[in-house]
């Protein structure tokens, strides 16, 4: 069947046609990946605000190129599949040079790996997976690895007191990093994790699971979950009465994002870093002032340093390239002042030194 199309409707087409190009041209622009339904849409919807409040911000101060900068944001539904098809859709369609994302680290994986292959930049800022340092040469990291976290977490939970521990953790690659490094490092200073339990995600139940770990009478419970899975974990958890042994998250603020607060009073834990100094306080204030709340989660630093820091390169650049921006992102990460502290990149493109912080929860996640 062929569809007659009169010379008015052309015109429209091509008016739009020509519309759109010159908006694309006036406008430099970079893309993100984030996980803003299923079950980490928490930390999505967190993180989207951070990377709003950095454009604002970049505009704020002339935008980039002396265009408007902006950031196309695509919605990964936490699945792997769909992430790698708005990745395809950023490079290949909207041609943008940088991506930041994904959460998890069994998507940021792929996900990175594609983006190099294509030969854009990947900027990773919540993924602690180790697997992380060997996605490409054109893929930074700007958060603390899990070969940084077990240790810091194995030393924090031993100066706690607790010598006998189980654990919880995802099935994916981020959980099998942390159950094997955490008992690596806990072992090391004379700790035991007595049962160790990989979870299936996506379960509307975890009983089974929990009254496993809790056959060994542990000192404390040791867990990472996931924003929705960690609230079940967390909900049948204390009707099994096992909150009434203490509870450490690894990531805390992941494990309590969508967890009810009188059933996580009291938790204790570590995480990422937030925000430092000055610019972080700054930036926490604005983030308070436009969203008339706080950061829910500990990501929301991360992802706005990313977007900055991809502004401050195509800048110093004078191109959006990808290879000439992920040399100017070398450049600028010997030693950039962000919202989460000092960013100083190793010759990986790892960020070195990264912040972490001992919590515990009191109506929220708060410092202890």
């Amino acid at each position: 069947m062929r569809i007659k199309i009169n010379a008015a409707t052309w015109m429209a087409l091509a008016a739009c046609t020509v519309t759109a190009g010159a908006m694309a041209q006036q406008t430099v622009q970079m893309g993100a990946v984030l996980s803003l339904t299923g079950a980490n849409a928490t930390v999505g919807e967190d993180v989207r605000r951070a990377v709003d409040l950095a454009v604002d911000k970049v505009n704020s101060q002339g935008g980039v190129l002396g265009k408007k900068f902006s950031v196309i944001i695509e919605d990964s539904g936490g699945n792997p599949t769909t992430a790698l098809n708005a990745a395809r859709k950023l490079v290949s369609v909207d041609k943008v040079p940088v991506v930041i994302g994904e959460y998890s680290s069994g998507i940021s994986i792929p996900l990175g790996q594609y983006l190099v292959k294509e030969g854009a930049v990947h900027i990773n800022i919540a993924s602690t997976s180790i697997k992380i340092r060997d996605i490409g040469a054109t893929s930074f990291n700007l958060i603390g690895l899990e070969n940084f976290g077990n240790r810091f977490s194995a030393a924090d939970t031993w100066a706690l007191g607790y010598r006998k521990v189980a654990m919880i953790a995802p099935n994916n690659a981020y959980g099998q990093g942390v159950a094997h490094g955490f008992k690596e490092e806990f072992e090391k200073l004379g700790g035991q994790v007595v049962t160790e339990v990989l979870y299936t995600a996506g379960q509307s139940t975890y009983r089974r699971e929990l009254q496993q770990i809790a056959r060994s009478a542990p000192d404390a419970y040791v867990y990472t979950a996931y924003g929705q899975e960690s609230a079940i974990i967390n909900r049948e958890a204390f009707e099994l009465g096992l909150r009434k042994t203490p509870w450490y998250g690894i990531l805390l603020s992941m494990c309590l994002s969508d967890t009810p607060a009188e059933i996580a009073n009291g938790q204790l834990g570590m995480e990422v870093g937030s925000v430092d100094g000055p610019a972080g306080r700054a930036y926490a204030e604005a983030f308070r002032s436009r969203y008339k709340e706080g950061m829910k989660t500990s990501y929301t630093g991360y992802a706005y340093d990313a977007v900055m820091m991809t502004a401050a390169a195509i800048n110093k650049a004078k191109s959006v390239n990808p290879a000439e921006v992920a040399s100017a992102l070398k450049e600028i990460g010997r030693a950039y002042p962000g919202v989460t502290g000092a960013i100083s990149f190793d010759a990986d493109r790892q960020r070195q030194d990264p912040p972490y912080a001992r919590l515990k929860f009191d109506g929220k996640v708060v410092p202890r």
